[in-house]
C-alpha cells in the first residue's frame, strides 16, 4: 500500500531493512560482549533488560555519524571502528578487569613493552568477534538483487539516525536511574557505567569527562587549594615522637616488588613455602599485615606517585602521563633540599610509563634505566632483565653513590603472564583452574630467591648499617577475573569482602631504630611518605599530604581505595556494602555510610589538586594565610 508514496517506496523500505539488519548484527555483538565477556554483575531482570537496550543509542549515533560524513563507506568505517573499540576493551578487560579511558590511549607507548602479556590474553576464538564485519561488508557493498537494489544511503538518513540516538539515550539513562540514581556522577565505577549505558556510550561520556578535566587546569586558581588545606588540617594527626629521627641521615632503599600480594606470605603450594626467605626476614623489622595498595589504571606508576606525594593516583589514566608537567613537592625534591642524592632504578625503557619525564617533575637526580644495565638475552626473560641480575647490578651502583641517598628499585620478573625459564622454576606450578595463578606461584618463589640473594649481599656491604630498607608490594598480581581459582587455592568463597582483602600487599621496614614487630594497623601506600619523613627527621613543609604516620598511635586508621571503598579498624566498605573487618560478616550498611562519604570527599580533594595543578599555588596560598594571621595579631 506504500508503493505510490515517495517516502515508502519498496526501494526505501528495502534500504531501511538493510539498515535494520546491520544494526541488529552489531547489537548482537555488543550484547554478547557486554553480557558474556564482561563481568558486569547483572542482578535482576530490570538490569538485564537495560543491558540489552543500552547498545541501541550508541549504534544509532555511531552509524548515523558515519553515513552523515561519508555515506556507505562511512557506515562501514564506523562499523569497523566500533568493532575494534569493542575488541580493545575485551583485551584490556581480560588483563585489568577494567575499561580503557581517554588518558590510557596516550599510553600506547607502553604496548611495546607488554610482549608476552598481550599474546597471553589473545584467543583464537576472538576471530569470531569479527565475522560480523564480513557480513556487514556483504550487505553494504555486494548484496544486489531485484529485491535489494544497490545499497546507497543518503546523508540525511545518517542525520536522522544520529538524532534518533538522543531520545534513545535519554530513555536509557532514565531507565538506568531507576536502578542507580545520579549514575553519571559515579565516573569512578566504570563497570557500573558500562552495565547501564553500554561500552560505547561510556567512551563518549569519558571524552566529555576528559574535556572537563582539561578545563579544570586552565581555569584553576589559588582559591581552590583552600578547601583541601582546611580539610587536611582537620584530619591531621601527630607522628610517633619516639620514631622521629630514628633514621636521621640514613640512606633509604625502597624496594618495589612487582605484583606481590600479602596472601603469598606464610603460605604454601604443593607443600612448599612460596616466600620462605621473606617469611623469616619479616621477623627482623616492622612488618605491616594490613597494608593495602591503592592503585588504579596506572598500576606501578600509581604506586610510585602515591608513595612520593602522599596523594591519590587518578581514577582515569595515570598521573605519570596525564599530569607529568604539574608542579609537585614530592619526597625526592624535599630530601634533595636536605642533602640527599635521589634516584630510581628500573631495568626497563626509560619512556615506559613516561618515567623519564615524570621523574624530573618529582625531583629525582638520576634514573637508571635499561640502558644502564648489562641486559642481555641470556639474563632476560618475559618482561626483561631477571630480578637476580637487576639486584646484583643495582647494589653495585648504590655502593658508588654519594650518601645519604634515597633510591627506589622496581623489579620486573613477577609480572603477568608470570613465565620463567625452566632452570628458574624452583617449585612446581599450582593445580588451580587458572594457568595465570598457577604460574604466579612460580614467579613469586623466584622473586623470593632473588630477594634473598640481594638482602644477604646487602647485609655484607658497607651500606647496611647506614640504611633503612623498605620492601613493599606495588599492586595486585591476580585480578578478580581469577576469583574461582583463588577460592580453590585458599579454600574459601571469594566474595567482595575477600576480594578486597586480597588487595593487601606486604610492607616491611628494616633498619637501626626500627624494632622488630608485626603491626595490624590498617594503612596504605599513601602513608609511606609521612612515615619515612618522620623516621628520617626531615621537616616536611608540604601540607598537601593525605597519609598518616604508620607508627603513630593517634593516626587516623583509614585506608581508601581509588574506587571509593575503604577499610578502617572496625569496618570494610565495598560497593556500598559494609563488613565487619575482623569476621568479614556483612553488617548494617548505615555503619559505613559516613565513611563512604568521607572516602568520596577525600578522593575529590586529591583529584582537584592534581587536575587543577594546584600545588603551583601552594606558596602563594601559604603567604595569604600568613598575611591574614599577621593582620589578626595587629
Amino acid at each position: 500500500m506504500f508503493t505510490n508514496n515517495k517516502y515508502f517506496t519498496k526501494e526505501k523500505l528495502n534500504k531501511w531493512a538493510v539498515y535494520a539488519i546491520v544494526i541488529a548484527i552489531f547489537w548482537m555483538k555488543m550484547y554478547f560482549i557486554q553480557g558474556s565477556i564482561f563481568t558486569l554483575g547483572v542482578e535482576n531482570a530490570n538490569e538485564a533488560a537495560i543491558l540489552a537496550f543500552n547498545p541501541l543509542s550508541s549504534i544509532f549515533l555511531l552509524f548515523g555519524l558515519g553515513i552523515l560524513l561519508a555515506g556507505r563507506k562511512g557506515l562501514l568505517v564506523t562499523y569497523i571502528i566500533g568493532s575494534i573499540l569493542l575488541y580493545v576493551n575485551v583485551l584490556f578487560y581480560r588483563e585489568y578487569n577494567d575499561f580503557i579511558t581517554v588518558p590510557m590511549l596516550g599510553q600506547v607507548a607502553n604496548l611495546a613493552g607488554l610482549g608476552g602479556s598481550i599474546t597471553n590474553i589473545l584467543s583464537v576464538a576472538d576471530i569470531l568477534l569479527f565475522v560480523d564485519v564480513f557480513a556487514a561488508i556483504f550487505l553494504l557493498f555486494y548484496l544486489k538483487s531485484s529485491r535489494f537494489p544497490r545499497f546507497m544511503p543518503k546523508r540525511r538518513e545518517g542525520a536522522i539516525m544520529a538524532v534518533i540516538a538522543i531520545p534513545l539515550f535519554l530513555v536509557n539513562l532514565a531507565w538506568a536511574e531507576t536502578e542507580r540514581t545520579d549514575l553519571l556522577e559515579r565516573a569512578f565505577d566504570r563497570n557500573m557505567l558500562v552495565k547501564y549505558i553500554g561500552v560505547i556510550n561510556y567512551h563518549v561520556y569519558d571524552v566529555v569527562l576528559q574535556g572537563q578535566t582539561e578545563m579544570k587546569k586552565t581555569f584553576a586558581d589559588s582559591n581552590e587549594l583552600v578547601p583541601a588545606l582546611n580539610y587536611l588540617n582537620e584530619k591531621k594527626t601527630e607522628p610517633n615522637s619516639e620514631m622521629t629521627g630514628v633514621a636521621e641521615g640514613k640512606n633509604v632503599i625502597l624496594l618495589s616488588l612487582e605484583s606481590t600480594q600479602t596472601f603469598v606470605v606464610d603460605n604454601e603450594v604443593n607443600g612448599e613455602e612460596l616466600t620462605p626467605y621473606f617469611n623469616d626476614l619479616k621477623e627482623e623489622g616492622a612488618y605491616f599485615s594490613n597494608f593495602y595498595h591503592q592503585v588504579k589504571q596506572g598500576r606501578t606508576s600509581d604506586s610510585e606517585f602515591i608513595l612520593d606525594n602522599s596523594m591519590y593516583g587518578l581514577n582515569r589514566g595515570a598521573a605519570f602521563f596525564t599530569h607529568s608537567s604539574n608542579e609537585y613537592e614530592a619526597t625526592p625534591e624535599i630530601l634533595g633540599e636536605n642533602g640527599y642524592t635521589t634516584s630510581n632504578m628500573h631495568a626497563n625503557d626509560k619512556t615506559f610509563w613516561n618515567r623519564n619525564v615524570m621523574y624530573d617533575s618529582l625531583g629525582y637526580d638520576e634514573f637508571y634505566g635499561k640502558q644502564d644495565y648489562d641486559v642481555t638475552e641470556e639474563k632476560s626473560y618475559g618482561w626483561g632483565y631477571l630480578d637476580e641480575y637487576f639486584f646484583e647490578e643495582s647494589l653495585d651502583k648504590m655502593e658508588e653513590m654519594e650518601q645519604p641517598f634515597y633510591n627506589k628499585m622496581i623489579t620486573l620478573t613477577n609480572h603477568h603472564p608470570f613465565t620463567l625459564p625452566e632452570d628458574k622454576k624452583y617449585i612446581d606450578e599450582g593445580d588451580t583452574s587458572s594457568g595465570t595463578l598457577n604460574r604466579f606461584f612460580q614467579t613469586i618463589r623466584y622473586q623470593d630467591e632473588a630477594l634473598k640473594q640481594f638482602v644477604e649481599e646487602f647485609k655484607q656491604s658497607d651500606l647496611y648499617d647506614d640504611t633503612v630498607l623498605v620492601i613493599y608490594g606495588d599492586h595486585f598480581g591476580i585480578s578478580e577475573n581469577h576469583q574461582e581459582a583463588m577460592g580453590e587455592y585458599l579454600d574459601k568463597d571469594i566474595n567482595d569482602y575477600e576480594q578486597f582483602q586480597l588487595q593487601r600487599v606486604p610492607l616491611l621496614m628494616i633498619g637501626e631504630g626500627i624494632e622488630p614487630q608485626e603491626s595490624d594497623t590498617v594503612g596504605g601506600q599513601i602513608d609511606l611518605r609521612p612515615t619515612l619523613m618522620n623516621m628520617l627527621g626531615v621537616e616536611d613543609d608540604n601540607p598537601i599530604q593525605f597519609g598518616h604516620d604508620l607508627f603513630s598511635e593517634d593516626r587516623r586508621e583509614m585506608m581508601i581505595t581509588r574506587d571509593g571503598d575503604f577499610a578502617n579498624e572496625d569496618y570494610v566498605g565495598v560497593k556500598d556494602a559494609c563488613y565487619d573487618r575482623e569476621t568479614g560478616e556483612e553488617v548494617d550498611s548505615e555503619a559505613c555510610e559516613p565513611l563512604f562519604a568521607e572516602a568520596e570527599e577525600e578522593l575529590q580533594m586529591s583529584d582537584s589538586i592534581v587536575y587543577g595543578d594546584l600545588l603551583r599555588y601552594l606558596d602563594e596560598t601559604e603567604l595569604i594565610e600568613e598575611e591574614e594571621s599577621d593582620q589578626d595579631e595587629e
